[in-house]
């Protein structure tokens, strides 16, 4: 069965094309950016072939689709002779709400119930859902599945997930901790447990998924009992550019003391803050150590800043499940900052972690045990592919 797998954003359609008739196999993949503005881009790649890049005018999502499905099928660089082969199509929707503890086949209830989303997720959902709109106009008989960044942490018990403000925002509006990553944390707990020869369901894991976006994950027996992100991915971690955890206290005074209005606020949150905002200098890792080696204080301070709160939450997690069997790091920057993956395994003998300095030294995206061989605790050097478990989900439900 071969799987189209769409993630679109506000701006942009990521696409992976996976044959999943035996081992999966990427056929294809690409990017459509700058949806509506002027010299839009494909970038479409073949399996074993150089990225194909054209300009195109895309104004809208429809567009864009139609051109992913063209470069398909097209006679110089397709991977298919005709859109037939697509037997489903699988998407990444951010928010899953309540409604969704498990990837679905997509009907009218379902559209519905991610459209009654967007008001949890304004900058995501409302994407998303136009990716599943432009499929069903020119391949209407294509089953679609929606596959939820939340579905995963649906396990965790009402005591992780409440916030302890008036139980009527709950009942009202659904006011708790969704957490986000789902798929990556899924993906990358059951990849762990097959690399070292253990059972999930025995087995205590902290996933720490670490990008420009990062959360942390407590999986116990296979479940999620509590995770960083939370009614928003604001909270938990400090990232790229979100504050993460803050006393809620300080955002009242500074908005008064600023003048701020709501969305100003929300723009300080999510686009000005966290390691951005702390150095000064970027939201990217590479330019802070750059900068950090040059002696900015402010760029080594933020770096110190985000080991610290990893390593904190790591600490709490095993606090929660009562113990950890593994710390497994993932994405951008857990699968290639070195230096990150360091610190914040540092002093953790009491846990029953020996890390490996020197291999880990330098060791970028590939799959590796950083502990010792005597460790307690097993660390992982682990690469996600939430594309996969988009794909997977997809064709268990529409084989």
């Amino acid at each position: 069965m071969k799987i189209l797998v769409l993630n679109c954003g506000s701006s942009s359609i990521k696409y992976q094309f996976i044959d999943m008739s035996q081992t999966p196999d990427v056929l294809a993949k690409g990017l459509v950016e700058r949806i509506g503005l002027n010299d839009a881009v494909l970038t479409h790649q073949p399996k074993g072939v150089d990225k194909i890049k054209t300009v195109l005018e895309i104004p809208t999502h429809q567009e864009g689709v139609n051109f992913v499905l063209q470069a398909l099928t097209s006679p110089e660089h397709g991977v298919i002779k005709d859109l037939s082969e697509i037997k489903a199509v699988g998407h990444r929707v951010a928010h899953g709400g309540e409604f969704f503890p498990k990837s679905v086949i997509i009907g009218e209830k379902e559209e519905k119930q991610i459209e009654d989303l967007f008001q949890l997720a304004p900058l995501h959902n409302p994407a998303n859902k136009k990716g599943i709109d432009c499929i069903k106009a020119v391949l209407p008989n294509v089953p679609q599945v929606a596959v939820f960044d939340t579905s995963f942490h649906q396990t965790m018990p009402a005591y992780s997930y409440m916030y302890a403000i008036p139980y009527e925002y709950y009942d009202k509006y659904k006011v708790r901790r969704y957490g986000f990553h789902g798929t990556s944390h899924k993906f990358v707990a059951q990849k762990a447990c097959d690399m070292l020869g253990l059972k999930l369901e025995n087995t205590k894991i902290i996933s720490c998924h670490l990008g420009n976006g990062a959360s942390i994950c407590a999986i116990d027996k296979g479940k999620s009992i509590d995770t960083s992100m939370g009614f928003t991915p604001v909270e938990g971690l400090i990232m790229g550019t979100r504050c993460g955890d803050l006393d809620a206290g300080a955002i009242l005074f500074l908005q008064e003391k600023e003048n701020l209005t709501i969305q100003q606020t929300n723009d300080v949150l999510n686009k000005k803050s966290g390691m951005q905002g702390i150095s000064g200098v970027s939201s990217d890792m590479r330019d802070l150590w750059a900068a950090a080696s040059e002696g900015n204080e402010r760029a080594k301070l933020a770096l110190d800043m985000f080991s610290y709160r990893v390593k904190k939450y790591v600490g709490a997690y095993a606090a929660a499940m009562g113990g950890v069997d593994v710390i497994l790091f993932t994405g951008g920057i857990g699968e290639n900052d070195h230096a990150v993956r360091a610190a914040v395994c540092k002093n953790m003998e009491f846990m029953g972690v020996k890390f490996d300095e020197k291999l880990n030294h330098n060791l970028r995206g590939e799959d590796t045990v950083l502990s010792t061989a005597d460790s307690h605790v097993k660390v992982l050097l682990l690469s996600t592919d939430e594309e996969l478990v988009i794909a997977t989900d997809t064709y268990n439900l529409c084989k």
